[in-house]
């Protein structure tokens, strides 16, 4: 039976991929971003252009873009950004704010219309990341935000018993991001960069395409690998870290 779902952050990246995915086996995807994504175009995908930090703005356009949308399947929260790699004293309050209003509070003002909206929401994955829990230096703000994103997913858990809440880790995906990570001079003092580096260009990285198939796979039984409100990292997963 196709699925109706709900992606944030569909115009790249991992969002783009998850969007694609779903679409190819026969979904609906009601996907927001900012940009337009482009080769997504179809009849069973809808898009709404909306910068996810304007709360007036979502509660306003969400109720009319999903207008006749009794059940989502899937609501998947990826729109997220990174911000700088550098120490915590050299990070502005002001750039932490900028992360947390992305990664932590839109999620936030997603959910609460979504679930004021919908009569019934199957699941609701939020996408993580292990640097929410490994501490490693340099991640600063975006450790804290997917750290308080993770929290937050336990909360609406509690809120919410009959949805099925998950915080998901996908591992490491080629994406912008990595762009980014990968062009930052050598810095003896963030060694985990180093390791991204290496490990582009390899199995161990794949591109979002090849990674929104391993999660839709995962998102499809995710009841069966985490209980609700908690995290996972995919790469835990035997069965899908080996695949």
């Amino acid at each position: 039976m196709n699925q109706t779902v709900f992606i944030t952050g569909v115009s790249s990246g991992i969002g783009y991929g998850l969007a694609r995915q779903y679409l190819d086996r026969g979904d609906h995807v009601f996907g927001v971003s900012r940009r337009t994504p482009t080769g997504l175009e179809c009849e069973n995908f809808h898009f709404l252009s909306l910068d996810l930090r304007d709360e007036s703005e979502m509660k306003k356009t969400l109720p009319e873009f999903l207008a006749g949308v009794n059940q989502l399947n899937a609501v998947v929260l990826n729109a997220g950004i990174l911000g700088r790699i550098g120490d915590m004293k050299d990070t502005t309050i002001e750039d932490m704010k900028k992360i947390m209003d992305v990664n932590v509070w839109a999620c936030k003002s997603v959910l609460d219309v979504l679930i004021g909206l919908c009569k019934k929401i199957d699941k609701v994955i939020a996408i993580s990341s292990g640097a929410a829990v490994n501490g490693n230096r340099g991640w600063n703000g975006y450790s804290i935000s997917k750290a308080a994103l993770n929290m937050l997913t336990m909360l609406y858990a509690r809120e919410n018993p009959d949805v099925h809440f998950s915080a998901v880790a996908p591992g490491l995906v080629d994406t912008a991001m990595q762009d980014y990570l990968c062009e930052h001079e050598t810095d003896t003092r963030f060694p985990s960069l180093e390791s991204l580096k290496s490990k582009r260009g390899t199995t161990d990285m794949p591109n979002p395409l090849e990674a929104a198939k391993k999660l839709i796979m995962l998102f499809d039984s995710v009841e069966n690998h985490v209980e609700t409100g908690g995290f996972v990292d995919i790469r835990h997963l035997p069965e899908f870290s080996q695949m």
